[in-house]
């Protein structure tokens, strides 16, 4: 979410979304907030620090961890003030493993990805920094059903190995997809919710994380292409839910609602799909997160998303 008010972004956040509120990220600002620093944040036994490359691996915590670690406590704080009583679904969101281990570097500045034995620790932890995130939120908000998301935009490179080095003149080698796939399974079995993967990067692959025990994929619907069409497919028929972006996530003309959708509703026809379970399997949202967007427009785009996804249920066809 845009700007660096935390009450501002979990009024929103609860307000603006009916079916599914949750806890936003405020990476404006700084160090910490952001997308890896906030998970970093979240591990245990492991410690980051920003360097001018990016983040990499310590031997404590430091000035950045602390930062992380108070700015999603004010975030905590704030959510559970505009969540008191709440009984419905929340979801929470952290960086999945594999964009972890290609975004954090080791101490000799090479990703944490050109190192398995790092690659397993690292998942190790993050599995049980999250499972006490779950823990924590669902003492805070003892009524809400919660859901977690992890966040995986650099999946797709990972296995294809397109993840650069720190020379920048190579790649590091391709992820093996059983050992890509045992990873996320294992974060997935131990945070104690069930998860959703998100990508807005191309070639979502679809059918390994439904493997991995994935109970959604959340990805962006314009990246698409024919080739994905039985995954999509597939996912849908197995009852797993899909997150379709369709809303640009910066600040944009907005069509009416039911246009925004009107990509999703023929792709299912085309693919025979009853139209009965249009609206229980797909989910509208934003085809990325709304960093880059204005206030006025992250909440528009919000609300948005919630009347097309109703358009969906109340018009299949």
């Amino acid at each position: 979410m845009p700007g660096e008010d935390a009450r501002e972004a979990a009024r929103t956040a609860t307000g603006a979304v009916e079916a599914l509120p949750f806890l936003p990220e405020l990476p404006a600002r700084g160090p910490g907030a952001d997308m890896l620093g906030r998970t970093l944040g979240m591990l245990v036994e492991l410690y980051a620090r920003v360097e001018p490359s990016g983040w990499r691996f310590g031997d404590r915590p430091g000035r950045d961890t602390r930062r992380a670690r108070a700015w999603l406590g004010e975030d905590l704080d704030a959510l559970e003030e505009f969540t008191q009583g709440y009984d419905g679904v929340l979801k929470l969101q952290a960086v999945g493993p594999w964009t972890l281990a290609a975004g954090v570097e080791l101490k000799n500045g090479e990703a944490a990805l050109s190192d398995a034995g790092a690659c397993r620790d690292l998942t190790e932890s993050l599995t049980e920094g999250l499972r006490l995130h779950v823990a924590d939120v669902r003492r805070r908000i003892p009524g809400a059903r919660l859901v977690l998301q992890l966040d995986e935009p650099s999946l797709t490179a990972v296995l294809l190995g397109q993840i650069r080095s720190a020379s920048g003149y190579r790649t590091y080698r391709a992820v093996d997809r059983q050992v890509v796939e045992g990873g996320l399974r294992e974060v997935i079995g131990g945070v104690g919710a069930p998860v959703i993967a998100h990508s807005c990067a191309p070639e979502v692959p679809f059918a390994l994380l439904r493997r991995a025990g994935v109970a959604g994929v959340s990805f962006d619907f314009e990246l698409l292409t024919e080739s994905d069409w039985d995954a999509f497919g597939e996912a849908a028929e197995a009852g797993t839910a899909l997150f379709a972006g369709v809303v640009p996530g910066t600040d944009s003309r907005l069509s009416d609602p039911a246009g925004s959708v009107s990509g999703v509703r023929a792709l299912w026809r085309r693919l025979g799909l009853a139209p009965g379970a249009l609206g229980r399997s797909v989910a509208v949202t934003p085809s990325c997160g709304l960093a880059g967007a204005s206030p006025a427009y992250a909440r528009a785009v919000l609300e948005h998303c919630s009347k097309a996804a109703r358009s969906l249920v109340d018009n299949p066809e």
